[in-house]
């Protein structure tokens, strides 16, 4: 018997099944597996959408009784004021909680990116290479810190340690006509601007993350060749890694300010919970459409005063939605360019 043969017994020994048999089962296996994904994937869509549902049945009677948007176009929101069976002006206006999520958001992001950019930045393209890993982890853990814990922290030690700065803003800048009105005091300690710090650290990590990964796709290459023609470290970064990252960079902060808008815990323990009104100072006490749900919803006895929660909830989730949509989009196209 020849080698050659010898060599196709000993295959067919191996593989006794027919290659036809074979192929059939390989496709059946591909089948099974694609459709326990797609099952995965709408089972997501499935919970996504029951939620949305649930909140709109929820919140339905007071949207019946008061309008369906009549909610996001007042701030007044005084659940003592409210009636079963009078169709008076809606008392359960969620206007200020918008501009609270919106505003105390805002805050955390002017901060936290640029922190988060630079420390992206360090542990990819300016640290040592023994520290990158240690750093890296160190910004890493920052997530894994319970809500409730960064606002303990934000009550007992932020506040006593920007008092001093924010009392020389509010007695300077804040008496200045017109200019002065978002710096205005007193400050009480809570406040839009202390949700703002709190956020900022906390969504630093996730953004940060993101951040990091898109600095390390940059081809290696053209920071070589940044060097090799004589640019600096910061003059390299500025021209080869900065422009590649520009949508990344974009991409993650939009997912950390979807983390901001919904975080709850730790923003009601230092935002101060004023549901009046709109206050137009930065260091006045406020509430977002979180907090509001999350001090009320056990005392909800007037009329109208849980269905309205769920309201607030309902818009809640779509702002939330369409911020990590964007995020996801802008994320995609920065990936494909």
């Amino acid at each position: 018997m020849s080698p050659a043969s010898a060599g196709g017994i000993a295959a067919i020994e191996r593989h006794p099944l027919p290659i036809a048999l074979r192929g059939e089962r390989r496709r059946l296996g591909d089948s099974v597996f694609g459709a326990a994904v797609a099952l995965t994937g709408g089972v997501v869509l499935l919970v996504l959408a029951a939620m949305v549902v649930f909140l709109v049945l929820q919140g339905l009677p007071a949207m019946r009784h008061y309008g369906f948007f009549s909610s996001i176009t007042s701030q007044r929101w005084a659940p003592s004021e409210a009636s079963a069976t009078l169709s008076t002006p809606n008392p359960y206006g969620i206007v200020q909680f918008i501009y609270g999520t919106v505003l105390t958001s805002l805050i955390g992001m002017v901060i936290a990116v640029p922190l988060a950019v630079g420390a992206a930045l360090v542990i990819t393209d300016v640290a040592p290479r023994r520290l990158r890993r240690p750093l890296s982890s160190l910004v890493d853990l920052l997530a894994a810190v319970p809500s409730v814990v960064y606002g303990f922290w934000g009550l007992f030690a932020l506040i006593p340690a920007i008092r001093p700065v924010v009392d020389f803003i509010t007695s300077t800048l804040g008496t200045v006509p017109v200019i002065g009105v978002p710096f205005g005091g007193p400050f009480f300690g809570v406040s839009y601007f202390t949700a703002g710090l709190v956020l900022a650290i906390m969504i630093l990590p996730i953004i940060a993350a993101v951040c990091r990964e898109v600095f390390r796709s940059t081809p290696r290459n053209e920071k070589e060749a940044a060097v090799a023609l004589g640019a600096t470290r910061w003059e390299m970064i500025r021209i080869a890694v900065l422009p590649r990252a520009r949508s990344g960079i974009v991409g993650a902060s939009l997912i950390g300010l979807g983390r901001a808008v919904g975080e709850t815990i730790a923003v009601t323990m230092v935002i101060g919970n004023a549901v009046l009104h709109i206050n137009p100072s930065i260091f006045d006490q406020g509430a977002t459409m979180s907090s509001v749900i999350a001090n009320e919803f056990t005392e909800a006895t007037e009329p109208f005063h849980l269905e309205s929660l769920f309201v607030v909830g309902f818009w809640l989730l779509i702002v939330a939605l369409v911020v990590n949509m964007l995020a996801r989009v802008v994320v995609r196209r920065g990936v494909s360019l």
